[in-house]
Parts: structure tokens; sequence; C-alpha cells
């Protein structure tokens, strides 16, 4: 009894470390708090430059829907750092049943271009308010411009990213899509891996 009583408060702190690490059956606490942390980012990404519209130009409302959405996006641009350093410093855990290697082919290829759209456009949202000669707000920041100001620049940029967006939006639909189709057609564990534990 007291060896027990002894050992138990260090297998305590052991089995919480444990918890935030993947195992062989399910992301850990890191990884899932992180997905679901940078869906909601980007949910709110996209909601306030789609809320800006409701208002007129040069209203207060329009421009605090702008500022938002350049902080939230370079939220993302910080976060999605620290979930690439998480997985690859981390094994994924196993899909059961395996799929076939063309659909893991297509997955991989799916989260590479996830990865580029949470890099790159904030990246390039950076790059469009720095062109603009605009201060680059992040919650009582103010980041350095990366480029020089140019409205030749500042247009092709802010082309490419509304295009951007609006592939943005078509992969995160697909990658939905995908997570839902192997859990309810091919009833695998791909989604459950993600899942909090109480599910």
């Amino acid at each position: 009894m007291t060896t027990d009583a002894h050992l138990q408060p260090k297998l305590i702190p052991e089995r919480l470390a444990m918890s935030w690490r993947n195992t062989m059956q399910r992301y850990g606490a890191l990884s899932i708090g992180l997905h679901w942390l940078m869906l909601l980012l980007l949910i709110a990404v996209y909601a306030t430059i789609e809320l800006r519209g409701q208002f007129p130009k040069g209203s207060d409302a329009r421009e605090l829907m702008k500022t938002w959405h350049f902080m939230l996006g370079l939220s993302v641009f910080a976060l999605v750092w620290i979930r690439l350093v998480a997985h690859m410093t981390d094994s994924a855990p196993r899909i059961e049943p395996e799929p076939p290697r063309w659909q893991a082919l297509i997955g991989k290829a799916m989260h590479g271009a996830l990865y580029a759209l949470m890099i790159g456009m904030p990246l390039l949202g950076w790059v469009l308010l720095s062109a603009e000669g605009k201060p680059i707000p992040f919650f009582g920041l103010h980041l350095p411009a990366l480029v020089a100001e140019s409205k030749t620049l500042a247009d092709s940029v802010k082309e490419i990213h509304e295009t951007g967006g609006n592939v943005g939006y078509f992969l995160i639909g697909l990658h939905a899509a995908a997570a839902l189709f192997h859990h309810y057609v091919t009833r695998d564990n791909t989604l459950l891996r993600m899942l909090p534990k109480w599910r």
C-alpha cells in the first residue's frame, strides 16, 4: 500500500503528458486543439471579409471588419508554424482500415494545399497592405512593411489574394467532405482520430 501510494503522484502527470502527444489510434490534445482552433480562425477570417461588404465604404464598421480580417489572418500565419512543428515531431495515427494508396496520396496533397493556403494567404495580405502603404495591425502592434509602396504591385497582389480566397473555400469544403466520406461511406477512423476523446 505504501509503495502504490508513493508511485501514484508520479503516474498521474505522466498520463496527462502523454495525452498531449499522438498515439497509434488518435491525435493528441495538442494536434486536436490546433486543428479545431485553426478551423475557427479560418471561419472568422472568411466571415469578417464577407461581412465587410454589408457596410458602406469608408464606414467605421467596414474598416473594423477589414482590421479583424487582417489580424485573424496573421494569427493563422503564426499558428500554422506551431502546427507544422507538431506535425513533423510526432507521428500521425494510423487510418484503420488502411485506405487505398491513391486515397492516401490525395490526402497528402490536400494537406499540402491547405498548409500552402494558411501560409501563403496571410503573407499575401501582409504584402498587400505593405504595397498599399497601409499599417499592418496585429492586436495593438504594427508589423513592418514587407515591400515598398507600389500601386501596381498592390493591384496584382490583391487579385491573387482574392483568387486564393476563392480557392480556399473549395479546399476547406473538400477537406470537410472527405472527412465525412471517410466517416460515413468508407467507415474508417479518419475523422474519429481528430475528435475530442469524449466522442
